[in-house]
């Protein structure tokens, strides 16, 4: 087997394994994949295996300054969060405190409050309809609640876009010396095809983000310099000038809001998904009490597909086994014949994405499916 030791040494610590762990060192390993490929920096052939405790090193722990709790108290930034209850601070307050170490202005609670209430529900949204699809499968409220939360988007996190965006572009007025109009214009004509822009025609006819403005701006007057609220104000008027009548939407008006109270992007949307998700069991509670009752939950494979829904092909016979060898296969041998077989295809398969136009002028040129 060789001299054990020599192999054994941890080449960080320049200490000797016992002859357990150099026994195990010394084993032959077989590589795999590409990890015994020389150019790569770390030579997982010749690695140790298994590890010995080092006295001298601190264990690893977990550390936060957040919270902590124990048998007498749970304490958030150093609050006890009883003593905060009884003393009359709610939710928002909370909030402001896990996120901003800080107990809020009343006037920013109030406009926490506000936006967390007009953001609670979304109608019969994508992650709406998620969780009352969920929930006809007969599965648990939190399950059908919880899978709301894969319906938000872009990895749950959108909207926080839109918040970086107003930041990078208001931040222009003091490193590039712009004014407030002319750095909402250039908001406005760099980032309009955008997914998450933020101003649309969809909320033209509804008040709410131009109510929810206006609420941050009366209450917030005279306790805070508002930066956000006014900006994207701006962005809208400068929107309306290059594409037409447009309005903020939902949330891009509670973001802007909640970013004057000092809240970052991430933090937003990660209390707008919790709110939704919230909103969200309601949906499932209806379903289930509304729906199922009356239709039936759709558990274990028991639902029966009408054919009027199926626009496939025609139901045909099972050819015997034997002929096997007689049919083609769908694989092309030349460049013709697999045009051939991509025109069939996209003709008499719908819904198998053979349909959609992949046409495009320029693949640089293109964002989100959008023109810049």
């Amino acid at each position: 087997m060789g001299d054990l030791t020599n192999v054994a040494v941890n080449r960080m610590t320049g200490k000797v394994c016992d002859e357990r762990i150099a026994t195990m060192k010394h084993s032959k390993r077989k590589p795999i994949g590409n990890l015994a490929n020389p150019n790569l920096l770390f030579d997982y052939t010749n690695r140790e295996v298994g590890t010995l405790p080092d006295d001298n090193r601190a264990h690893f722990k977990w550390v936060s300054e957040v919270a902590y709790k124990n048998i007498h108290r749970i304490v958030t930034r150093g609050y006890d969060t009883t003593e905060l209850v009884e003393a009359g601070y709610g939710v928002c307050d909370v909030l402001f405190i896990d996120f901003q170490a800080r107990i809020p202005l009343v006037e920013e609670r109030k406009v926490l409050d506000y936006c967390l209430l007009v953001g609670l529900e979304d109608g019969l949204s994508n992650p709406a309809l998620i969780a009352r699809l969920v929930a006809r499968g007969k599965s648990y409220l939190t399950q059908a609640a919880g899978a709301s939360v894969f319906a938000f988007g872009e990895a749950y996190g959108a909207f926080k876009n839109f918040g970086y965006m107003l930041e990078k572009y208001y931040n222009k007025i003091a490193e590039e010396g712009l004014s407030m109009a002319d750095a909402a214009a250039l908001c406005a004509k760099e980032c309009y095809a955008e997914d998450h822009f933020g101003i649309n025609e969809n909320y033209v006819k509804d008040p709410t983000p131009k109510h929810l403005l206006a609420y941050a701006e009366k209450t917030l007057a005279g306790k805070k310099e508002l930066k956000y609220v006014p900006f994207l104000k701006e962005v809208v008027k400068a929107a309306q000038a290059q594409i037409g009548y447009v309005e903020a939407d939902v949330m891009a008006a509670i973001t802007a809001a909640l970013m004057d109270c000092e809240f970052t992007p991430d933090a937003v949307w990660c209390m707008l998904g919790v709110t939704r998700a919230f909103s969200a069991g309601a949906h499932v509670c209806e379903e289930i009490e509304r729906e199922c009752e009356r239709d039936g939950f759709d558990a274990y494979g028991s639902t029966l597909t009408p054919k009027e829904w199926y626009d496939g092909p025609a139901d045909k016979p099972v050819p015997p086994i034997t002929e096997r060898g007689n049919f083609k296969g769908g694989q092309a041998q030349t460049p013709d014949e697999w045009k051939a077989l991509w025109n069939k295809k996209a003709k008499e398969l719908s819904g198998s994405g053979f349909a959609i136009d992949f046409v495009l002028d320029d693949a640089r040129k293109v964002v989100h499916g959008k023109k810049k």
